[in-house]
């Protein structure tokens, strides 16, 4: 595990370091969004491909993280106003807080939420379970769009700086950022399949009645495994806002990030931590350059057709396929 941990950082610095050559900005702005949605396919495969417990409710975790920076934005703006002037630069020490803290913050405040979900939810099985989910997106959009405190319907603004020390461009370290919490995703992932708790996941996905049977703790495994889904979703939208400047709930739960979060574990694989990641990868890089070439509004048609062909030809995802091509040719 540590190898793992070691490698998996020397190829996110490589890969940041490559993407630094060119000195193409818009590199960054769109490897933001593919490595944002390894985390998220990543966060929803502990759930929906470990357990089996199929979740659509992604848009409603991603929005908690990014909503939780927009409300602390906010409340730092009200106080500045009201802190004396002596007082200011001590106040400015920690308003506005940084983005790590951000970060933290929006995985506990969705962490929280996917327990209780959990735990309202979880003695549902199959599509009620689905279904119960989508009707928490539902729910906290309503919830979002009558708060004025966070801009309501119409949205609210977060003003990013121009550069970051160090590093030039804000971009480039909201990438940094992502590419390392999308690394955490990974390594969290890989020992989770490789654990006790792994093989739990997977004696509730197998037959979770026999494994209640069997004396597997079900409803304990679930718990944790939906507030680690639901924390890791939360982190992914944490720093969306200073990704995009303008976060209005259309933009916060849009249905992209419940649908791409379900489709990149699918094609990749979801029985495994490396499906994630490469179905990511694939669909990913498809989408932008769908969206430089043609239009952003063709994804989603993109991931339809896609997850058609994969459910034909490959139902288990490309690391599926793989393993079940080198099982038949050791058997010849």
């Amino acid at each position: 595990m540590p190898l793992f941990i070691l490698a998996s950082i020397v190829v996110a610095i490589v890969i940041f370091i490559l993407m630094r050559l060119p000195g193409i900005e818009y590199l960054f702005v769109a490897g933001y969004t593919i490595v944002q949605y390894i985390v998220l396919s990543t966060a929803w495969n502990i759930l929906g491909g470990y357990c089996g417990y199929v979740n659509f409710g992604s848009a409603a975790f991603f929005a908690l993280g990014a909503y939780s920076t927009v409300t602390l934005a906010t409340f730092g703006l009200q106080l500045d106003e009201l802190v004396p002037e002596s007082m200011a630069p001590y106040f400015h020490l920690i308003f506005p807080l940084p983005i790590p803290v951000l970060i933290v913050i929006g995985g506990i405040v969705s962490g929280i939420v996917g327990f209780g979900t959990g735990y309202l939810t979880l003695r549902l099985r199959g599509a009620f379970f689905a279904i119960a989910t989508l009707a928490l997106s539902v729910v906290l959009a309503t919830l979002v769009v009558n708060w004025d405190f966070v801009g309501g319907s119409g949205g609210a603004y977060v003003v990013r700086p121009g550069k970051f020390p160090g590093l030039g461009s804000y971009m480039q370290y909201l990438f940094l950022l992502m590419l390392g919490l999308a690394v955490l995703s990974v390594v969290l992932a890989r020992w989770i399949e490789r654990s006790r708790l792994g093989y739990g996941f997977a004696a509730i996905r197998d037959d979770e009645l026999a494994a209640e049977a069997s004396g597997v703790p079900t409803l304990r495994l679930k718990l944790i495994a939906t507030t680690l889904s639901g924390a890791l979703m939360g982190m992914a939208g944490a720093p969306f806002p200073y990704y995009i400047g303008y976060l209005a709930p259309a933009s916060a739960f849009g249905l992209e990030y419940a649908v791409n979060s379900i489709a990149m574990p699918l094609i990749g694989g979801t029985t495994n931590w490396i499906g994630p990641v490469i179905g990511t990868i694939l669909l990913g890089t498809l989408q932008q350059v769908t969206t430089v070439t043609i239009s952003s509004a063709v994804n989603v048609l993109l991931v339809g057709v896609l997850l058609i062909a994969f459910v034909i030809i490959a139902p288990n995802g490309i690391v599926g396929l793989v393993q079940e091509r080198l099982r038949a040719r050791r058997q010849k």
